[in-house]
């Protein structure tokens, strides 16, 4: 059931009312609702709320997640597409791989914000940032993504009543009129740090976009990706034998090619011995996973060349990162390590 939007004052009355309408709460009533701790992240406000009960039982604690005020315009407004998955894709995915939606705002107009299940006694982050994971975790994480990416591969619905086509909103039209303006920003404040090499490989992409975006405008081989697929944005379970992975994080989600997700998850943030070391068993094992599921005319060699061009788009990753104000300690060490990763796949050979 598709969670229904309550007002921005998360009253008891208006939680009552939400955890009916979502599922939460079959009988009785919210008396009582105590914010206990709150958080940021780099573009939203996260609230821990602890709820009491009269003559029925719900969910002790829920996640209320709001953007922040003190950020990027444009970073503001990403909340949006989150509230948008949970009230149209969420539903339709199976229990156990993202969290349950109990209410949202925004979905038209007014305050963005989610009220969602609280996983903090049932799941963890995989480990302290920048720390990886460890290989059988990352086993995990793309088993997860190759059933989610297999549940919507090539769905009928996708680019009409879940998501949209890039190619055909005007949303590549639009980054690539407004990449230079950043890339030159960029390379402004970098100065001699960003390499005339490097420079060079940028306007290169960009002048070879127009062909390298016709993989994407077959329309085929596509599916709905997460869009900040790095490993902190998927909780384990702190008991693998009864519990599944969650992905969280929503807001970025879009149709587009699966190894998009792969790519950023690997490829922009491991240093080269790790990512060699695991990249092509996981690619391998992500590729089974997603045929056993029911994927069919997907060779791997396909699926070996789009996570090339993959990485090669990731390098416009920090780009956007720190024209976005994020810290530098994010993008930067980004930065490197997918320049490395480009090298080391000889994506420069698809720029012609």
């Amino acid at each position: 059931m598709a969670p229904e939007s309550v007002d921005d004052d998360v009253t008891p009355e208006r939680l009552t009312e939400a955890l009916h309408r979502g599922g939460g709460l079959e009988v009785g009533r919210v008396v009582e609702v105590a914010v206990e701790t709150s958080r940021t992240t780099l573009v939203s406000t996260i609230e821990h709320l602890r709820l009491r009960y009269t003559g029925g039982e719900g969910p002790a604690t829920l996640i209320r997640k709001q953007p922040r005020t003190d950020i990027d315009p444009t970073l503001r407004t990403i909340l949006a597409n989150e509230v948008a998955f949970y009230a149209k894709v969420a539903p339709l995915t199976p229990p156990g791989r993202v969290p349950r939606c109990y209410g949202m705002g925004g979905l038209e107009a007014g305050p963005r914000w989610l009220l969602l299940e609280d996983l903090t006694d049932s799941h963890s982050i995989v480990s302290e940032w920048p720390v990886p994971p460890t290989v059988e975790q990352c086993e995990r994480i793309v088993d997860t993504y190759a059933a989610f990416h297999g549940q919507w591969w090539d769905d009928s619905r996708l680019g009409e009543s879940i998501g949209t086509w890039m190619d055909t909103s005007g949303t590549f039209d639009r980054h690539l009129a407004e990449f230079p303006k950043r890339l030159a920003a960029f390379a402004d404040r970098l100065g001699d740090r960003l390499s005339p090499d490097r420079l060079a490989l940028y306007e290169r992409l960009l002048d070879a976009a127009p062909r390298l975006l016709g993989r994407y405008r077959t329309h085929r081989g596509l599916t709905l990706v997460h869009g900040d697929a790095h490993v902190w944005n998927a909780l384990h379970p702190r008991d693998p034998a009864t519990g599944t992975i969650r992905l969280i994080d929503w807001d970025g989600w879009r149709v587009d090619t699966a190894t998009d997700d792969l790519s950023y998850m690997m490829a922009l943030h491991w240093y080269p011995a790790r990512r060699r070391r695991l990249e092509r068993r996981l690619l391998e094992r992500y590729h089974a996973t997603l045929t056993a599921g029911g994927v069919e005319r997907y060779p791997l060699s396909a699926l070996l060349e789009d996570y090339r061009l993959s990485v090669l788009w990731q390098i416009t990753t920090p780009v956007w990162q720190a024209s976005f104000r994020l810290a530098a300690g994010i993008w930067w060490s980004h930065l490197e390590r997918i320049m490395l990763a480009v090298d080391d796949l000889d994506c420069r050979a698809l720029l012609g």
